[in-house]
């Protein structure tokens, strides 16, 4: 017996959350739904950048719209409504700035949020050098 698989619906998609991982080698930005599941990642690796470009600005903002084109073809037709968005920022790195850029022309940002880790007390410190 086949059973045919039913065709891919058109996802309907108000809100998403975007998670920017920056650091100081690279920048990957992914795009989730309200639950979480992811439908759409990009990095600077992915747009050609090799080595010490990778963690620029420039590319950062190139991932950006790499992601937003993912995400456009995913969407569809449903792209007339405005989509509200929550950006998660986490790492040190200099390309969290320029790619917020990118993505405010597109989205309606709801929330900009640091989830960067801090650590409360640290690993054990060496012991004192006896001379």
């Amino acid at each position: 017996m086949y059973i045919r698989k039913s065709a891919k619906k058109s996802i309907d998609i108000m809100f998403v959350k975007i998670y920017i991982f920056t650091t100081f080698n690279n920048t990957i930005i992914t795009v989730t739904n309200n639950f979480g599941n992811v439908l759409t990642w990009a990095s600077s690796g992915c747009c050609k950048f090799k080595g010490s470009r990778k963690s620029t600005p420039h590319a950062a903002s190139l991932v950006a719209r790499k992601v937003l084109d993912k995400l456009f073809l995913i969407l569809k037709s449903n792209v007339t409504k405005q989509l509200h968005s929550s950006i998660f920022v986490k790492g040190p790195g200099s390309g969290a700035e320029s790619a917020i850029r990118v993505l405010n022309s597109f989205f309606v940002i709801k929330d900009i949020s640091n989830i960067t880790g801090i650590p409360h007390n640290g690993c054990r410190p060496k012991k004192m050098r006896r001379v």
